[in-house]
């Protein structure tokens, strides 16, 4: 299948070379020039712009970082839009953002997916990413040779807007569960018990989530690389307050844990990982 890649950053690279892997005729653009060759060693076409990408592709994906880029690349390819495509969007986004863009290409003759993603890098490098996709079912059918290139545990949860809604439910438990590891685990050591003796009883207790399991490790290790930065974290948390604001839904958790992401941001830790969150409790226990 001719399918086209917009966005090749640390999701959409992965997802590119798993769609090379499978056999797929790939084309891809990207801001940045760079992560587009190296797709191009891989086998795939880099294109000039996204209007080249939907040019010839009968699937376009798209793997943007913001809701801005996620309107702007869309404008650019409504415009280059033909009857019979099919466009896949695995952003993060607001449902008034993606469901005015699946009306576009509807009037244009196109078909949209809402279809974020999780798993981070590492799920899409092994092909086991978890895909909540919002749409028709049989628009759902015809990508599924897609989807399977790449991901796991696939789910059309609904129509248009649902896999973002799906999403937004999955970062919210992401951000407070990530932020009560950081407390737990400081807790832990500065009563005087490792962090492996925590994940190993807690991760099997009530009180274990994927969450502490992924950063134990990492508080351990002092490891905050990049898997999934903070400034990821903190964007989602916004959609997510806006998205309950509108609909009246207040969410003491998301009010208590956005200020924390936002005070990483504002320290400089934008791109580090969310385990960074560790840290920033040691420095308060320091500061107290």
């Amino acid at each position: 299948m001719r399918v086209g890649l917009i966005g090749v950053g640390k999701m959409g690279a992965p997802i590119g070379r798993r769609l090379i892997h499978a056999g797929h005729d790939v084309s891809v653009f990207n801001r940045s020039r760079q992560p587009m060759l190296d797709l191009v060693e891989h086998g795939a076409r880099a294109a000039e712009s996204a209007a080249d990408v939907a040019g010839t592709a009968e699937v376009v994906l798209t793997s943007l970082p913001t809701v801005a880029a996620v309107e702007t690349v869309y404008d650019e390819l409504i415009g280059a839009a033909r009857p019979g495509q099919l466009f896949i969007d695995h952003s993060t986004t607001a449902l008034q953002t993606t469901r005015s863009t699946a009306q576009r290409l509807a009037d244009a003759g196109a078909a949209f997916l809402d279809a974020p993603v999780s798993g981070g890098p590492a799920g899409a490098e092994g092909g086991t990413l978890t895909i909540m996709v919002g749409g028709e079912q049989e628009v759902f059918d015809r990508a599924a040779p897609v989807f399977a290139s790449y991901g796991k545990n696939i789910r059309l949860c609904g129509r248009t807007g649902s896999g973002q809604i799906v999403k937004l439910v999955n970062q919210l438990l992401v951000a407070v569960h990530t932020a009560a590891s950081a407390d737990a685990a400081l807790l832990a050591v500065r009563l005087g018990v490792d962090l492996e003796t925590v994940k190993d009883v807690v991760g099997t207790s009530f009180g274990g989530s994927t969450m502490l399991l992924r950063n134990l490790p990492r508080f351990a290790q002092q490891d905050y690389s990049p898997a999934t930065p903070v400034e990821l974290i903190a964007k989602d948390l916004r959609i997510i307050q806006s998205e309950a604001e509108q609909a009246g839904i207040v969410l003491t958790l998301a009010d208590s844990v956005e200020p924390i992401y936002a005070e990483a941001v504002s320290l400089g830790r934008a791109k580090d990982d969310m385990s960074v969150l560790y840290r920033q409790a040691e420095q308060r226990s320091r500061d107290a």
